[in-house]
């Protein structure tokens, strides 16, 4: 028997079931304080910018990243379209993006949907990096018959892997050498920063324009922000507003996103958890079921799955049953299947260590039951 529940761990008072949902840190549900701060937020009209909740929230977003200006959007997939709109401000532009960019594989091909601008793909390294001598190589040279290219993307962390320092510094010094802009998603931006050690100031040194959420990870219902120099901000205004994304007393949500930021120091919970599921899969030893620890370095976890004997939505199906005459917690997991050969676990703050520990026991009887092995 299945039990659909939308809330990331919640118990069910009719079945005596508690459900842990670890598919997203998007998941999460505003706490008291941002919803206290929600009510009684200042507000006014933003596309006037006249609401000073967004206005505060602005000018701290860019102080902690070392930029100008910035701008709060609904998403971070509104963020980073805006900056490529920005950066590739004529027709026929080129940018250039790891394979596994989320601007590339899950934005719907927004650059080219609405901004006419062509991204393309760079091979990735285990590390998350790409090659710079193929970048180099697929650079235009500005003849009739080619695009322009203009644009280098960088995700940070990209599947929960956060991207090597010294990578992006000789990354920086290429772009100022091949006067290409640079913009980061940022999206899990203080999930790299605290666990690196690294300032979010010095990560993104260098770079034109970085994306941060509020949503992810860190708990906010809704919002990110775009930063970069008060000129880019202020074509980013113009483009938002022929989005959609032009919203009026949006104070109400930004007052969130300042309590939403009082969490990045507990990051680092959530990337302990996140390890030690994963240690605590791979100490079984199956021959179906494991974990690349290499990877583990923030909160998210990747299960690879033997989909020759076990298909990965089986093992999903499985976390999700009762097995009332094994499972005397009434523990229900769920994930994300990824694809026939991973499934994703993602860490928040709302997963405390107990449900880390009922987690863990579900993961690894339902392991136990899946691989004839153990």
């Amino acid at each position: 028997m299945y039990y659909q529940n939308n809330s990331p761990s919640s118990t069910s008072n009719d079945h005596h079931t508690t459900v842990i949902d670890l598919r997203s840190d998007t998941f999460t549900k505003p706490t008291k304080r941002m919803r206290e701060a929600m009510c009684n937020a200042e507000v006014g009209d933003d596309v006037y910018e006249e609401d000073p909740t967004v206005k505060k929230l602005e000018k701290k977003a860019a102080e902690m990243v070392g930029m100008e200006a910035a701008i709060f959007v609904s998403s971070g997939t509104m963020g980073n379209l805006i900056a490529i709109m920005n950066h590739c401000d004529e027709r026929g532009c080129e940018a250039y993006c790891g394979e596994f960019a989320h601007c590339l594989l899950h934005e719907q091909c927004g650059a080219a949907q609405l901004g006419g601008v062509n991204l393309r793909p760079l091979r990735s390294n285990e590390d998350g990096t790409f090659d710079l001598d193929e970048l180099e190589s697929k650079l235009h040279r500005d003849r009739d018959h080619e695009p322009i290219s203009k644009l280098v993307l960088v995700e940070n962390t990209l599947n929960g892997m956060i991207i090597p320092q010294r990578w992006i510094k000789e990354l920086v010094q290429f772009c100022e050498k091949h006067d290409l802009k640079l913009h980061m998603d940022g999206a899990r931006l203080w999930n790299a920063s605290v666990e690196s050690n690294t300032s979010a100031k010095e990560i993104v040194s260098g770079f034109d324009s970085v994306t941060f959420c509020l949503s992810k990870a860190l708990g906010a219902p809704v919002g990110a922000l775009l930063c970069g120099n008060k000129e880019f901000i202020s074509k980013a205004r113009r483009v938002r507003k022929v989005l959609g994304g032009g919203m009026r007393q949006v104070g109400i949500l930004a007052a969130a996103g300042f309590i939403a930021l009082e969490n990045i120091p507990n990051l680092k919970d959530d990337h302990r958890r996140a390890y030690t599921l994963a240690s605590s899969i791979n100490e079984m030893q199956s021959k179906l079921f494991s974990v690349d620890l290499n990877t583990v370095q923030t909160n998210m976890v990747f299960v690879k799955v033997d989909s020759n004997v076990v298909p990965p939505t089986t093992f999903a199906n499985c976390l999700r049953e009762i097995d009332d005459e094994h499972d005397e917690e009434r523990i229900i997991i769920k994930c994300l299947v990824l694809n026939k050969s991973f499934v994703r676990f993602v860490f928040s703050f709302e997963i405390t260590d107990h449900q880390l520990a009922l987690a863990v026991t579900k993961i690894k009887r339902v392991i136990s039951k899946l691989d004839p092995s153990l």
